[in-house]
C-alpha cells in the first residue's frame, strides 16, 4: 500500500539563509520585467515593426501588471521618437460645412493661432482707419460727384425734352419721374384737358408718348450709372482693402511658405476679408440700438478663428495615450453643439479631438473589455486602422436620430500603434469570430501567470518586492518576510517549483503586511506580519465557508469521518465564490444491482451535472467493462449521486472517488470513512491530477478538526498533484503528530487497497484475481449478476413458449 507523504513533501519552504541581504533596502531596484521574457520580446517586436496590421494585443489575467509594464516601456521608448504633428481646423470659406484640417510641425499650432488672432486684431484697426481717412473720403466723393454730374446731365436733357414736348416734369427721385401736359406754359388740369377738342387731345397724347419713351431711356441710363457706381465703389473698396492688408498677409504667407495648405488658407482668408470688408467698419453702437441688440447684430469674426485641434507645446517625444473610457466620441472625437434661439448650431471651432488624434504618431493603449462594451467603439477603431484616417462623425447624424445640420470635417491621416490590453478569453473570441481582428492585431504578447522558482528567480522576486516597497513608500521586508512571501507566491501559483507573477496580489500582500508592521511599531516588516496579513485576508472572506462548515458540524449536512460503510465515500470538492476559494467534503454513494451495463449519474438525469462531470462518469463504464467484463456482458445497473448537493456539479475531479464507491458496492467491502478522496481517472485506471488540491485537503482537515480533532484522518490525492502541495502549517503539524496523513496514489488499485484495507489483487496468467481481493470480489459479484441475468432470461423465454402452446 502507498505510504503517507512526508511533511517535507507537503510544503516547499524557502530558506531565508539563501539570501545575503538583511532587508530589501539593501537590494537594487529591479530594472527588467520579472518572468515575462516571452511577452516582452513580443511587445518589443510589435512596437518596433512599422508595418500595417502589426498592432498588439497584450493578454493575461487582470492585475498581472500588463498595463503598468507596457506603459513604462512605451514611455521610455517614446523618448527617442519624434513628436507628433500639430493639427488645426480652420474655416472653409467656400463651404463652411466642410472645415479644413491643416498639419503643422510640433509646437506650431498655437503659434499659428496667435498669428491669426494678431492679424485679425490688426485688421480691425487698420481697415477702419483706412476707410475713415481723408484720402479715401475724397476719392470716394470724387467718384460720387462724377456720377452725380452724369445724372444731372441726364435730368437736364430730360428737362429740355419736356419743354420741347410741352410737358411739366417733376423728379421725385433718380428712379421716378412724373409729368403732365402743358399748353401755352400752363399745366393742364383734368377738366382743362377734357375741354379740349379731339385733335388737340391727340396731339398732346402723341407728345406725352414720345416724352415717356425719352424718360424711360433716361431712367435706364441712370439705373445703369447707379449700378456702375456701386461696382466702382466696391472695386475701390476692394482696392483700398487690398492695399491695406496685402503687405500684412504677404508677411504671414512668407512665414508659412513651406506649408502649402496654410498658404492656400491665407489666400482664402484675404479674399474673404476683402469681400466682407464692411464687417470691419460696421459700428452697431452708432445705429441707436439698445446694448443687447448691438451685441446680437455686431459682425462675427469667429469664422477667422483657428481651432487648435492638437497642440503639443514644448513636448519633444512621441505621445503615449491611455483612454480609460473608450466611448465612440472619446476615441475618434466629437462635434459639439450649442443651443441658440431654440436651435442647435455648431461650427468648426467646436470640433474636439479623441484619443486616436492625441495618440497619432505614437501609441494608444486601450482596455479590450471596455472597448468591446462601448457601443460602436470597436467597429470605429477597426475602420480607423483599416483606412489609416480618422473621420469625425456624429452617431446621431449617422443613424438619422436627429435632423440638426452638422459638419463634415476633413479626415486626418493616422499613423499609430494600438495596444489592446485584456484577458485571454477576449483575444481568442475575437480571433475566432472577428475576421478583421487577426489582420489588424497580428502580434500577441501573452503574459505568464507564473515563473520558475530557482535561486536566481527568487533573488529577482526579492528585488521586485524591494522595488514595490520603494515605489509605494512601504517598510522594507526582512529576509524571513521575503521567504514567506515567496512561499505564498508558490501557493498562489499552485506549484512548489513556481511563483506567481500576479503583481496586484503581491502588491496587496505587501501593503497589508506593512499595515500590520506599522501597527506593531516595527521599522521592518517581519515574517509574522506577512502571516498576520494572510490570516486577515482569509478571515475577511470566510463567512460563507464558515457557515457551510457549521452545517456539517451541526449534522445538517451529513459527513462521516469515522467507521466504515459500503458504497459510501467522502469526496473533496472545490468551491470558488468571488475571492473566496475553499474545499469542502461531500458524500458520494453508490448502489449496484443486476442490469444492462448502465451507470446512472443522478445529477445528470436531473440536469445538475456539467458536461465534464458527465464525461467522467461515462469513463467509469469503460473502465469496468474493459477490466471485468471483456468476454461477457456487463450485467450491471448502478447509480451514483452526490448527496445533499442542490446546485450544479461539474468537473471530473471526483470520478476516481465515484469509482471507489462503485467498487465498494460491488465487492461488498466497506470503505474506511476517515479517508477523503480527490482525483480523476481514465479508462486505464490511472489517477489523474486535479485543481485546488491544497484547498480540498485543508477543507477536509478543518472539518475533521471540528468533528473529531483527536482521531486519525487521511486524504488520497493523485501522485501527480504532489508537486502542487503548499499546505498550511496546521495540516503539516498534524501530519508530524500522526493525526493526519496524505497518501498519493497513481492507480485505482492503490487507492482501493488503502480505502478498504484489502489488497486490490493482480490478475494471474489466466486473468483470474485472488478470490479475497477487491478485484476478485468485484469479478465474482459481476459473474453472479451475469449468471442471474441469464437465468432470468431463460425463465422468461420458457414462460413465453408455454404461453404460445
Amino acid at each position: 500500500m502507498a505510504k503517507p507523504l512526508e511533511p517535507a513533501e507537503l510544503y516547499h519552504a524557502c530558506d531565508p539563509d539563501r539570501f545575503t541581504f538583511t532587508t530589501t533596502d539593501e537590494l537594487e531596484p529591479l530594472k527588467e520585467v520579472m518572468g515575462q521574457r516571452r511577452a516582452m520580446d513580443a511587445v518589443a517586436f510589435g512596437t518596433d515593426i512599422r508595418r500595417d496590421g502589426y498592432n498588439l494585443y497584450a493578454m493575461g489575467p487582470s492585475g498581472s501588471g500588463k498595463h503598468s509594464i507596457i506603459s513604462e516601456l512605451l514611455e521610455h521608448k517614446a523618448l527617442d521618437e519624434a513628436p507628433q504633428s500639430d493639427w488645426v481646423y480652420v474655416n472653409n470659406f467656400k463651404d463652411s460645412r466642410k472645415p479644413i484640417a491643416i498639419e503643422l510641425p510640433s509646437g506650431q499650432a498655437r503659434e499659428f493661432s496667435d498669428d491669426i488672432e494678431e492679424l485679425l486684431e490688426l485688421l480691425k484697426t487698420i481697415i477702419p482707419t483706412v476707410f475713415e481717412s481723408n484720402e479715401y473720403r475724397n476719392e470716394k466723393e470724387a467718384i460720387n460727384q462724377r456720377y452725380l454730374d452724369e445724372q444731372a446731365a441726364i435730368f437736364n436733357y430730360l428737362q429740355q425734352e419736356a419743354e420741347r414736348h410741352e410737358v411739366s416734369m417733376n423728379t421725385a427721385s433718380t428712379t421716378r419721374v412724373t409729368f403732365v401736359p402743358m399748353k401755352e406754359g400752363k399745366v393742364l388740369s383734368r377738366e382743362d384737358f377734357d375741354a379740349l377738342d379731339d385733335d388737340t387731345k391727340r396731339e398732346i397724347q402723341k407728345k406725352l408718348t414720345a416724352f415717356e419713351r425719352t424718360v424711360k431711356e433716361g431712367l435706364r441710363e441712370i439705373s445703369r450709372l447707379n449700378k456702375q457706381q456701386q461696382q466702382e465703389f466696391k472695386a475701390f473698396d476692394k482696392k483700398i482693402t487690398t492695399q491695406a492688408v496685402e503687405t500684412i498677409m504677404e508677411e504671414l504667407r512668407q512665414k508659412y511658405r513651406e506649408h502649402e495648405k496654410v498658404v492656400d488658407y491665407l489666400i482664402a482668408f484675404e479674399e474673404d476679408v476683402i469681400n466682407h470688408v464692411h464687417d470691419f467698419t460696421a459700428k452697431p453702437e452708432e445705429a441707436g440700438m439698445p446694448p443687447f441688440m448691438q451685441e446680437y447684430y455686431a459682425p462675427s469674426f469667429k469664422r477667422y478663428a483657428v481651432n487648435v485641434f492638437i497642440g503639443n507645446g514644448p513636448k519633444e517625444c512621441a505621445p503615449v495615450v491611455y483612454e480609460d473610457n473608450p466611448t465612440h466620441q472619446n476615441l475618434i472625437g466629437r462635434i459639439e453643439h450649442i443651443s441658440q434661439i431654440g436651435t442647435l448650431i455648431t461650427d468648426f471651432t467646436m470640433i474636439k479631438p479623441g484619443a486616436v488624434h492625441k495618440a497619432n504618431g505614437g501609441y494608444l493603449l486601450l482596455d479590450a473589455r471596455k472597448v468591446l462594451m462601448n457601443p460602436f467603439s470597436w467597429e470605429e477603431l477597426k475602420r480607423t486602422l483599416r483606412s489609416k484616417e480618422v473621420r469625425i462623425e456624429s452617431l446621431a447624424q449617422q443613424y438619422s436620430l436627429i435632423s440638426t445640420a452638422t459638419l463634415e470635417p476633413e479626415p486626418i491621416p493616422v499613423h499609430l500603434k494600438v495596444i489592446l490590453i485584456g484577458e485571454r478569453i477576449f483575444y481568442y473570441l475575437l480571433y475566432h469570430y472577428d475576421p478583421e481582428f487577426k489582420e489588424l492585431f497580428k502580434v500577441s504578447a501573452d503574459f505568464e501567470d507564473d515563473m520558475p522558482r530557482d535561486d536566481d528567480a527568487m533573488l529577482h522576486y526579492a528585488k521586485m518586492i524591494g522595488t514595490i516597497t520603494d515605489n509605494d513608500g512601504l517598510l522594507p521586508l526582512s529576509r524571513d518576510a521575503v521567504a514567506r512571501v515567496i512561499e505564498h507566491a508558490s501557493r498562489k501559483a499552485e506549484h512548489t517549483g513556481k511563483m506567481t507573477t500576479h503583481l496586484r496580489t503581491l502588491s496587496d500582500l505587501l501593503k497589508e503586511a506593512d499595515y500590520w508592521a506599522v501597527k506593531a511599531g516595527r521599522s521592518v516588516t517581519e515574517r509574522e506580519d506577512v502571516e498576520t496579513a494572510l490570516d486577515a485576508q482569509e478571515e475577511r472572506i470566510a463567512r460563507v465557508r464558515e457557515r457551510l462548515y457549521d452545517q456539517i458540524e451541526e449534522g445538517t449536512v451529513m459527513i462521516r469521518t469515522s467507521g466504515s460503510a459500503v458504497g459510501e465515500i467522502n469526496a473533496l470538492t472545490y468551491l470558488s465564490l468571488g475571492p473566496s476559494r475553499f474545499g469542502m467534503p461531500t458524500r458520494i454513494t453508490a448502489k449496484s444491482r443486476i442490469g444492462k451495463g448502465e451507470i446512472v449519474d443522478i445529477e445528470r438525469q436531473v440536469e445538475l451535472s456539467g458536461p465534464i462531470h458527465s464525461k467522467g462518469v461515462m469513463i467509469l463504464g469503460g473502465y469496468l467493462s474493459a477490466r471485468y467484463a471483456r468476454e461477457a456482458p456487463l450485467s450491471l445497473s448502478a447509480t451514483l449521486v452526490f448527496e445533499q448537493t442542490y446546485g450544479k456539479v461539474d468537473g471530473d475531479s471526483a470520478s476516481s472517488t465515484e469509482l471507489y464507491a462503485l467498487l465498494s458496492s460491488l465487492s461488498g467491502l466497506p470503505i474506511i470513512q476517515h479517508f477523503a478522496v480527490t482525483g480523476s481517472v481514465n479508462q486505464h485506471g490511472e489517477v489523474q491530477a486535479i485543481g485546488g488540491v491544497n484547498e480540498k485537503i485543508e477543507g477536509f482537515f478543518d472539518i475533521c478538526m471540528r468533528l473529531e480533532p483527536e482521531q486519525f484522518h487521511a486524504v488520497l490525492i493523485p501522485r501527480s498533484n504532489v508537486k502542487h502541495l503548499m499546505l498550511k502549517e496546521e495540516v503539516i503539524e498534524a501530519v508530524k503528530g500522526g493525526t493526519f496523513a496524505i497518501h498519493a496514489v497513481s492507480t485505482i488499485d492503490e487507492g482501493i487497497a488503502l480505502l478498504t484495507g484489502v489488497e486490490a489483487g493482480d490478475a494471474d496468467a489466466a486473468g483470474n484475481y485472488p478470490p479475497e481481493s477487491v478485484n476478485g470480489r468485484v469479478v465474482a459479484q459481476l459473474e453472479r449478476f451475469t449468471q442471474k441475468a441469464l437465468e432470468l432470461r431463460r425463465a422468461g423465454r420458457k414462460e413465453e413458449e408455454e404461453e404460445k402452446e
